[in-house]
């Protein structure tokens, strides 16, 4: 070994000593059991399994999973059995041991625990959507029998996201969305806030390098601002707290960069335009547990008495917390500088959960045992999702989206007829109600008493309704209803109802058709099917046997004349196509496809996924863009490399895009422009203002006469003094389309100017 790998082996052993002690004295200050001695073990034991193997980063693979299980450890709070499981957590995967191996050696839970992460291993997604989804359904069985293995897999991700810098750009769009598609939400609905938020702002951040820059520069340019707002605001409220005799700590809390994005994207606002970008939380110690609850109204009453509250922004998360254990006061109030701050009132234990999550809590830790009768709200989610896993999903997209849709949900409570309360997410309906009680009650629902007004199971649900279901025994689960319900538990069981339906009117469709062909002296055969299925404009013979089920087709002569001729023709598959007029026209193009849809189809050109494609004046007609997000030069893309070898180009906060990096992350591919104002491209901006005489001639002027920018098409349409309008115009790049936009917001009426899709 020459000097300098010498060197290198002691800077690698310094690195990994000091990050090992690093992890132990977190361990020792926390409260758990101080068993040091397994820790180390499995720490020597991964540091020689995975001994002279690196990371992309460069740096020895055994600080990953010491990473891991820092934060195991010091961020989200768990005891030793985690901290092993987290250290050992790639051993299985990467090398020879066997989970036997990890069994007999560190003991039967730690096994479990690592066999779970194994299983879920390389990401919740692989190369196909039933992968995916299988792995996702491993995630939760695993995390449903021991809440442990989604933490330290968040853990992993975490980390992981931490060190993203290392990976191809194209590999840092596919584990960014995976990220905020699935591990966020899962954060969230765990009440891990600060990991949650993290995650969000990393993904962000290698998704959208510019704007995440831009809104960093810009909270940093008014955070001087802020501070001084933040020091004005709370001055009288310590005064009236110091009264109170009660220890407190009062923060500012500035929203995140992801945050401010999301709300400038779903508003269509700009960052001047967010007003709540400071927030003010008082954190206390109560007089006594018993007082908790009692002394968060008195500072609430404290701070009232100083500054006037927002009479619709109240919210009581005290006595009903949230379903991933947040409780907290909130309440608006007017400063004296005439803005609006938001007040977040916590007890310490509150603050620690809001920050952490009960999951920190959780009955496995170690040393102590959850023996509260009562079911949390986490275990009546878990046990949500093993019902939902009970079910089978035909679909595995179908089954990701389920899962997707109790992950990230605001939420409101709903009172029953016997004045209890329950969690809902907003946005639910009556039906979903019905289900979240019982699935019988959900099946039989005809429709609800809101606050004692009938309603339809459609009815959307906002916090506060008191709802009483109505039913009846002869109502049966229609297809429309999947329309009326936002919950995952109940699409799913409407979902198993509906497949259990088509089901027995398949079997009542089989036995119909048996009974037709003997009393027509048929001989059944697929053929036959077939015919009759094409006949009734049905795809599937499954289909014409549900239908038949269902009476929605009846077998009459005229199926038989037409099985009898049929059979008369000299073709034998052919007769029947007298009765679909467009069957022959689709068949031609099926079979004989035009030269320019040949073209379309053939591959464009050659793509090495890795490495990333710049589009220039050449290639530029070679890719083709995508007409929901309609990206042009300037916005952030990435690009999709399709089955037919094609290059589909999306603006990477698409909606498309961000499947397509959840469904088929391997073919997502990074792109950048390199037009350098060659190549005009299509842009749409929607205005709204004020209507006057002449308001048309003002935007087309400065558009055509000032810009001399060609329009395509203007649409634009008036209604008791307002106008809306769309125009439709060739630009280069976005530098173009904002020059438009600033010249057009200074002409006098218009209020409003923003880009469309």
């Amino acid at each position: 070994m020459d000097d300098e790998a010498i060197r290198q082996a002691q800077a690698d052993e310094e690195m990994i000593s000091a990050a090992y002690q690093k992890l132990i004295d977190t361990y020792l200050a926390s409260p758990h059991r101080k068993k040091v001695d397994i820790i180390s073990r499995a720490f020597n034991f991964a540091k020689q399994a995975h001994k002279g193997v690196r990371r992309l980063s460069g740096e020895p693979y055994i600080m990953h999973p010491l990473a891991v299980a820092q934060i195991v450890c010091g961020e989200i709070g768990l005891g030793s059995t985690s901290i092993c499981a987290a250290l050992l957590h790639d051993v299985v995967e990467d090398t020879d041991y066997t989970v036997e191996d990890l069994t007999n050696i560190f003991g039967e839970k730690i096994a479990q625990i690592v066999d779970g992460l194994t299983k879920i291993s390389g990401g919740i997604f692989g190369d196909k959507a039933s992968a995916q989804a299988e792995s996702f359904k491993k995630l939760l069985l695993t995390m449903s029998d021991d809440i442990r293995v989604i933490l330290i897999k968040i853990s992993d991700r975490l980390h992981n996201m931490r060190t993203l810098g290392s990976q191809p750009p194209h590999k840092q769009y596919k584990i960014a969305g995976e990220t905020l598609y699935i591990y966020a939400p899962l954060a969230h609905r765990l009440g891990l806030n600060l990991i949650k938020e993290e995650l969000e702002d990393f993904s962000f951040r290698y998704e959208h390098p510019e704007a995440y820059e831009q809104i960093c520069k810009q909270l940093d340019d008014i955070r001087p601002h802020l501070d001084e707002a933040f020091r004005t605001f709370i001055l009288p409220i310590r005064e009236k707290l110091d009264k109170l005799g009660l220890h407190y700590d009062i923060k500012a809390r500035i929203k995140r960069p992801y945050s401010i994005w999301s709300k400038m994207q779903n508003k269509g606002v700009t960052f001047e335009e967010i007003y709540d970008i400071l927030a003010v939380r008082v954190i206390f110690d109560p007089h006594s547990p018993d007082t908790e609850i009692n002394d968060c109204f008195q500072i609430y009453a404290a701070c009232t008495s100083i500054y006037k509250a927002h009479p619709d922004r109240f919210r009581d998360w005290l006595s009903n917390p949230k379903s991933n254990g947040y409780q907290a006061l909130h309440t608006t109030l007017m400063s004296k500088q005439g803005r609006w701050i938001e007040l977040q009132i916590r007890s310490r234990r509150m603050d620690d959960m809001a920050e952490r999550g009960f999951a920190a809590h959780w009955k496995y830790k170690e040393g102590e045992k959850d023996t509260s009768a009562s079911e949390t709200e986490l275990e009546k989610w878990l046990s949500t999702i093993k019902e939902i896993l009970d079910d089978p999903q035909p679909s595995a997209m179908d089954f990701l989206s389920t899962i997707k849709l109790n992950l990230y949900s605001s939420e409101i409570l709903v009172i029953t007829p016997k004045g209890e309360f329950k969690t809902m997410p907003a946005g639910c309906t009556a039906l979903d109600f019905a289900f979240s009680i019982h699935s019988v009650l959900g099946t039989h629902c005809i429709g609800a008493k809101v606050n004692h007004q009938l309603v339809p199971i459609s009815y959307r649900l906002k916090s506060g309704d008191q709802v009483e279901i109505l039913t009846s025994n002869t109502l049966r689960v229609e297809p429309s209803w999947i329309n009326f319900v936002t919950t995952a538990k109940a699409k799913n069981k409407i979902e198993a109802i509906l497949r259990r339906q088509r089901r027995e009117q398949q079997k009542r469709g089989e036995e119909i058709f048996e009974q037709w062909c003997k009393q027509n002296d048929l001989e059944l055969n697929s053929q036959m099917l077939d015919r009759l299925a094409m006949y009734h404009m049905l795809e599937t013979r499954e289909e014409l046997y549900t239908s038949l089920g269902a009476g929605t087709v009846t077998l009459s002569d005229e199926d038989l004349h037409t099985l009898k001729s049929d059979s008369n023709k000299e073709s034998g598959s052919r007769g029947w196509t007298k009765y679909i007029p467009f069957y022959k026209r689709k068949r031609s193009s099926d079979s004989a496809p035009t030269k320019s849809r040949d073209k379309e189809q053939q591959p464009t050109f050659v793509v090495d996924r890795k490495k990333p494609l710049y589009l220039s004046e050449e290639n530029i007609g070679r890719v083709n863009m995508c007409p929901t997000c309609n990206p042009i030069p300037g916005d952030e893309v990435l690009g999709y490399l399709d089955d037919q070898n094609r290059v589909i180009v999306h603006k990477r906060n698409c909606s498309i895009a961000n499947r397509l990096k959840n469904v088929d992350g391997n073919h997502i591919l990074a792109v950048f422009w390199d037009t350098h104002k060659q190549i005009s491209f299509a842009a749409t901006l929607h205005l709204e203002g004020i209507d006057r005489v002449g308001i048309i001639k003002s935007m087309t002027d400065v558009i055509t006469e000032q810009l001399n920018v060609n329009v395509h098409q203007l649409s634009i349409a008036a209604r008791e003094g307002i106008f809306q309008g769309d125009i439709e115009l060739s630009v280069h790049d976005t530098d173009d389309l904002d020059v438009i936009i600033q010249k057009l917001q200074k002409i006098d009426g218009i209020e409003e100017v923003k880009r469309v899709s």
